[in-house]
């Protein structure tokens, strides 16, 4: 059981990214363009070029042993939401991956520059390893239960894989939060306006204070990030 709960955990993990509107979970193929010389293009690609060096200055600061090669790319398949996320690719180098719905839709580059200053903060602060740590411990924790109640076999499986889903989610909300500051303060260093960058929380659905949601309240998410500019100040 033990080889199954890890393998099932660690697929947990490697798509355990940060959304900013909910999607299917899956780890998209991506490209490195977007295919059209459009304005919005243009954009992306200036305001990557200025993230980038920050994030991985950031990153080497703060960490030990860590891949602080970003890649950042543009999921190009055909009909996905807007939506931005981060995981790690077979190297374990970090990919920061963009829609192109969500390039679309920014509003301007400091929006951009959030986001993506918000998805390399989740690599730094090494979310994916600690909601795989979490995770595990859920599944433990419910699969142990589930045998000293005399479960089936079926039953402590199902017991390990909702252990898993409790795990992973006791602290997104808090992980959230923490890469919206340093997500802040990337975006501050490299040169763009955080306070307009975080103004796409309001054009996103409220998730509220949800048990075990993923997401805190946007109206959280912004007091955090006009916080960490008064600091930066």
């Amino acid at each position: 059981m033990f080889s199954r709960l890890v393998f099932g955990v660690s697929l947990l993990g490697l798509v355990a990214a940060c959304e900013v509107v909910p999607v299917d979970g899956s780890v998209a193929s991506t490209s490195a363009s977007v295919a059209p010389s459009t304005p919005q293009a243009r954009s992306f690609a200036a305001v990557t070029a200025r993230i980038e060096p920050v994030a991985e200055r950031e990153c080497r600061a703060r960490t030990s042993g860590v891949n602080c090669d970003f890649h950042i790319v543009v999921d190009d398949r055909p009909n996905q939401p807007s939506n931005a996320y981060q995981f790690l690719d077979k190297n374990d180098r970090p990919i920061i991956a963009f829609t192109t719905a969500l390039i679309r839709e920014a509003r301007n580059a400091d929006e951009i520059a959030f986001v993506m200053g918000h998805e390399a903060a989740h690599h730094i602060e090494g979310h994916i390893a600690r909601q795989q740590d979490n995770a595990i411990a859920g599944a433990v924790i419910f699969a142990g239960l589930a045998t000293l109640s005399g479960a089936t076999a079926a039953g402590v499986d199902e017991a390990t894989q909702l252990g898993a889903q409790v795990g992973a989610r006791s602290f997104s909300k808090d992980f959230e939060l923490e890469a919206d500051e340093l997500g802040t303060v990337i975006t501050h260093l490299a040169g763009y306006s955080p306070l307009l960058g975080a103004e796409f929380f309001s054009r996103i659905p409220d998730p509220g204070d949800r048990f075990l949601g993923t997401h805190p309240p946007n109206a959280a998410r912004v007091q955090k990030v006009r916080d960490t500019v008064k600091r930066l100040k």
